[in-house]
């Protein structure tokens, strides 16, 4: 991380990591392009100049700038009031408290910890994002592989959603683009074959009787033809262009990934989505992959089978390789979140809020996760700025008092809560010594 900070704030943040060849995805500011440097703020307030140029390399990537010139591989030591200062200006100032806390907790000098957390203080909020960098050749832009009509397999695996499938398929086939297969993958039970006689697309249908979802898209995408992997889910609503729009985003951005936009049914696009940035994660409800990625770092890790965040660990691998992936706001899909089927039927709501009071929490897959690719320090960091927090019901996942309320009935629970995250850690230490189950594809 460009500022240490971050380490508390975003512990196990794709950018946290370095690519194969030991470079982050932050640019050396001096190399920037001046039409780029131009949409930038330098922040004199900073103690030095390198803060200075940290903080616009921040501003570039979380602005949308995504070239591909030197990027920073060793990152300095910053003065602690700059640090300070880093954290109140993009993120709540509480975050600023929490940081002081836990650094008095196992500092040796606190008199200069507490002397920089008040120096920063009047620190203002940034609305960087406010204007975000510009592409102003994309709405004309003229693509060749949208001319030249790849072929693109849709993966769509189900469970018991016929009801939301058939809204979906019937998004497919008013697709703009032609070229595509769509594979489907029907876990349900009973299976219904007959479903899929009435609609207009090639449909490759597979049945499958174990109910088993990273399974199904592996099997999935070993049938496909395609050149390009299209993934969609079940319980989501896609737009017409949407396929046109992923090609055109990879093509446009000599990409590797095009990752879409979610967002939930009768909501908007959230703002810091809104525009084209290098994706800060992986959802395989809408995304567009050239299927040579799976050649190269392999398919699926099915340690995640009956768990969460299988998605988050497959683009944290494409991160690591250097595979370029682009946040596409244009190919944006509607989250439906059917209250049945699906993982949710196998699993819980999601990764931090077991059904049952006993049961791991989080899912062990989340610390198999962090554990196999940040280590146990940040991973606890992890765990100690989520966990408190998933006390709520999951329909307040968005409420951030009520989150502050998890936080604080957390502390009068937390016998319950340590035996909890002690289970999932101990399960996931089984799942690092069994090791990854993640195939190759073959070519």
């Amino acid at each position: 991380m460009i500022f240490r900070f971050l380490t508390y704030v975003q512990p196990t943040h794709y950018f946290a990591l370095a690519s194969e060849d030991g470079a982050y995805v932050f640019p050396k500011v001096m190399d920037l392009p001046e039409d780029i440097k131009s949409q930038l703020e330098e922040d004199f307030l900073y103690s030095t100049k390198v803060s200075r140029e940290y903080d616009m390399s921040w501003q570039a990537v979380q602005k949308g700038y995504m070239g591909e010139g030197k990027t920073y591989k060793n990152v300095e030591k910053l003065p602690l009031q700059d640090e300070y200062r880093f954290i109140r200006k993009y993120f709540n100032p509480l975050w600023a408290t929490y940081i002081l806390v836990l650094r008095l907790s196992g500092i040796k000098s606190p008199l200069n910890e507490i002397k920089a957390w008040r120096k920063s203080k009047n620190t203002q909020r940034s609305t960087y994002l406010d204007k975000p960098i510009a592409y102003p050749t994309w709405e004309n832009y003229d693509s060749s592989l949208q001319k030249e009509q790849p072929l693109i397999s849709v993966v769509i695996p189900t469970l018991n959603r016929y009801t939301y499938l058939k809204d979906v398929l019937e998004d497919f086939e008013k697709q703009t683009y032609a070229n595509f297969e769509v594979i489907v993958v029907d876990q349900s039970e009973p299976f219904r074959k007959e479903f899929y006689d009435s609609f207009r697309l090639n449909i490759h249908l597979i049945h499958q009787e174990e109910k088993a979802l990273w399974l199904a898209r592996n099997s999935a995408i070993r049938a496909a033809k395609g050149t390009f992997i299209a993934l969609s889910e079940d319980d989501v609503r896609v737009s017409p262009n949407w396929l046109e729009q992923h090609l055109k985003c990879i093509d446009f951005f000599k990409a590797d990934i095009s990752a879409g936009v979610f967002f939930p049914e009768g909501a908007s696009i959230p703002k810091e989505r809104s525009f084209f940035a290098r994706a800060q994660q992986f959802a395989t409800g809408n995304a567009l992959i050239y299927r040579t990625v799976y050649n190269e770092i392999g398919l699926f890790d099915r340690q995640f089978e009956k768990q969460r965040m299988g998605d988050g660990e497959f683009g944290l691998r494409c991160h690591i390789a250097g595979f370029k992936s682009v946040s596409n706001p244009f190919a944006s899909c509607i989250d439906v979140k059917a209250p049945f089927g699906g993982l949710r039927q196998l699993g819980s709501w999601d990764a931090f809020r077991p059904k049952k009071w006993f049961s791991p929490r989080p899912i062990p897959s989340v610390i198999y996760l962090f554990r196999n690719y940040y280590g146990h320090h940040r991973t606890r960091l992890s765990l100690l700025k989520s966990v408190p927090s998933s006390i709520m019901p999951y329909r307040f996942k968005r409420n951030k008092k009520m989150l502050l309320l998890g936080a604080l009935i957390s502390i009068f629970m937390f016998p319950l809560v340590l035996i909890q995250v002690c289970r999932s850690w101990y399960l996931a230490g089984k799942m690092i010594r069994q090791g990854n189950k993640i195939e190759m594809l073959e070519l």
